[in-house]
């Protein structure tokens, strides 16, 4: 994507069956990443009235990232429904998103106590990390370098 075109923010949505991850994630700067401005796990009936309030509280979101897996496309029709006609709501590939979540997710919150003894691939995140998903989908769009 050209510099020119590239929104100052975008929302992510990792889609879901019963729930998916919903991101605000700014645009990499020169100097570092992208900025995570928000991140959650919303019930999928509740995600079109979320993406609006979410919208309105970070004006400088120019785009609307849907995954194109589980009900990604009934999701990103209901959303483009609800949106202004020149808002963008693009569909973008989650292959392999949730494992590279999964990783992050441990980085960012190492286990405690006796987990530690647990190896990472057997560790079973105690939350759901949908979100994480949801940044990865951002930064994948702006095409910053991740782990």
């Amino acid at each position: 994507m050209e510099e020119a075109q590239t929104p100052q923010a975008v929302l992510a949505v990792d889609p879901g069956t019963v729930k998916c991850g919903v991101a605000v994630v700014g645009r990499p700067s020169a100097f570092g990443g992208a900025s995570v401005l928000h991140r959650e796990v919303v019930q999928t009936d509740r995600l079109v009235a979320r993406v609006l309030f979410l919208l309105a509280a970070h004006p400088t979101v120019g785009a609307v990232l849907v995954g194109n897996a589980t009900r990604g496309g009934t999701l990103r029709r209901a959303l483009q429904a609800a949106l202004p006609a020149n808002f963008a709501v693009h569909s973008v590939e989650e292959a392999f998103t949730s494992q590279r979540a999964r990783v992050r997710f441990g980085i960012e919150h190492p286990p405690r106590g006796w987990q530690r003894l647990v190896p990472s691939g057997l560790r079973t995140p105690p939350v759901p990390f949908d979100d994480y998903v949801a940044v990865l989908l951002a930064e994948d769009w702006f095409g910053v370098a991740t782990s």
